[in-house]
């Protein structure tokens, strides 16, 4: 999947704009797959210190970061430094 995804500092991603669409359209098996990934990734970050790839999109291309995801609602995840991506703008978490 790294293929396509430029890689970016977690730093950077305050700077980017979100669009209000959602990656995975309306595929619901996907979007509930989706969260349960990221609740596991919140367990793995806060019990473990596991950082996790997110993979996102933002409103110019495809991108990456490995971080360690330290909140997640229905609407975003937070990451460090309160740094948030929309959870609608996420595909994958590994």
């Amino acid at each position: 999947m790294d293929a396509n995804f430029e890689i970016v500092d977690k730093e950077l991603i305050e700077a980017l704009s979100f669009p209000e669409s959602d990656v995975l359209d309306d595929d619901k098996v996907a979007i509930t797959r989706r969260m349960e990934d990221l609740n596991r990734a919140l367990t793995l970050g806060n019990l473990e210190h596991l950082k996790i790839k997110i993979y996102f999109e933002d409103n110019v291309s495809k991108k990456m970061v490995e971080t360690t995801i330290w909140g997640v609602t229905d609407e975003r995840i937070i990451l460090k430094q309160g740094v948030v991506i929309p959870v609608r703008r996420i595909y994958k978490t590994i």
